[in-house]
């Protein structure tokens, strides 16, 4: 079994604990974080850490150095809240109507933050730590951003590390794994374009409706019919629009929904499979079927030797018991992929409690656990001290 390390005292965890419940009373949307990036930017440099502003317009990155060792890796938390209104009646509930921290970013800045307070505080290490605040995770892809706006050319780490706490991990427990640990996902719209008609002559028209039902119901075989059994994937149809009034077979129906898979191949196939079924059953109906695709975020995939290493700190701070190493994956995204893509890393998920109440990610009732800002902070510390070990 291997040691577990003293958890490191936050004498300052009070604060730490208002700060992270100030930011959920305040939640702002993806590129429009200006309170919380301002907020990130003044605690940064009050704890004596280099701070760059401007990377995705509202991004924030903290430089600590310490030693003389040229190494550096990047630790990332992300800051944007969701368009949903919060049903919690605690005292610091969301402020902003229909804006909710209801994935738990909050609790992501903070734990950042007081890591990079511990560390500036006790710099045991020999490199550079690059703390990455990112705006507009959720749906935007504000990691791309920060890439296409530099990121990576100003800071050259050799390694980027993410952390996401999930509801249904029990507290003081972490996934760690190698390996697709998040789904790509990419949305789908399709037209179908009949002829309208009166509903008592519907022998006039090409019926929208029914050539888009069987349409929905064909879909459903794609994962089944088209995929290895081995592969995992999700097509849902989430959006069926059609007509506006009950005596009239509308002229088109437009569908929407999303696919979501870890493997590009399978991606591939399922939009080829699409693209059949579309054919086949315009054809068969007389109508007419039109489908495009805008692809989202890609997998997020843990490299192999990162993955072992978080694998290896997690232990070390929480017990080798508590260190989840081949759960299933989810199929929600993370854009934190784009991030892998160009380094390598590894997205842990960090235990957020049973998720009872409502207490699920993208949930109303939603709100981080306050018990992990400690567990956070000594997980990021213990990865800085392994991953750049002081000669000392």
């Amino acid at each position: 079994m291997t040691p577990t390390i003293p958890r490191p005292e936050l004498p300052f965890l009070a604060e730490l604990t208002a700060l992270r419940r100030d930011i959920h009373a305040h939640p702002e949307l993806a590129f429009d974080e200006k309170r919380t990036s301002d907020i990130v930017a003044r605690e940064l440099e009050r704890y004596g850490l280099q701070v760059h502003r401007g990377l995705a317009r509202t991004g924030v990155v903290g430089v600590l150095k310490a030693g003389s060792s040229p190494r550096m890796i990047g630790l990332r938390a992300d800051m944007d809240a969701l368009p949903l209104a919060e049903l919690n009646e605690f005292p610091h509930h969301s402020k902003h109507p229909g804006k909710m921290h209801a994935c738990g970013h909050d609790g992501h800045t903070a734990m950042l933050l007081g890591a990079a307070r511990y560390l500036a505080e006790n710099p045991d290490f020999d490199g550079t730590v690059v703390f990455i605040f990112q705006p507009a995770e959720e749906s935007e892809g504000g990691a791309a951003v920060m890439i296409e706006d530099g990121l990576f050319e100003k800071f050259p780490v050799e390694a980027v590390f993410g952390l996401h706490n999930w509801p249904g991990i029990p507290v003081g427990e972490m996934m760690a794994m190698p390996g697709p640990v998040m789904a790509g996902t990419c949305g789908f719209e399709i037209h179908v374009r009949g002829h309208g008609c009166h509903a008592a002559m519907p022998h006039q028209g090409i019926d929208a409706i029914v050539t888009g039902a069987q349409l929905v119901q064909a879909l459903q075989t794609v994962v089944s019919r088209t995929l290895h059994p081995c592969d995992a994937a999700v097509v849902s149809v989430t959006q069926f629009h059609a007509g506006e009034a009950w005596n009239i077979i509308p002229e088109e129906v437009v569908m929407r929904g999303t696919i979501r898979s870890f493997k590009p191949e399978v991606q591939e196939s399922i939009e080829r499979a699409i693209e059949r079924l579309c054919s086949g059953i315009a054809a068969a109906n007389g109508a007419q079927i039109s489908v495009s695709f805008d692809h989202r975020y890609p997998p997020t995939v843990n490299s192999p030797a990162e993955a072992k290493f978080c694998q290896q700190v997690a232990a070390e701070v929480f017990g080798a018991e508590r260190v989840l190493t081949d759960i299933l994956p989810s199929m929600g995204a993370e854009d934190f992929a784009y991030m892998l893509r160009e380094k390598p890393g590894c997205y842990v998920w960090l235990g957020n409690g049973p998720g009872t109440g409502g207490c699920t990610l993208h949930n109303p009732h939603y709100d981080f656990n306050d018990e992990l800002l400690t567990l956070g902070v000594a997980y990021w510390a213990q990865l800085v001290r392994r991953a750049l070990p002081s000669a000392a």
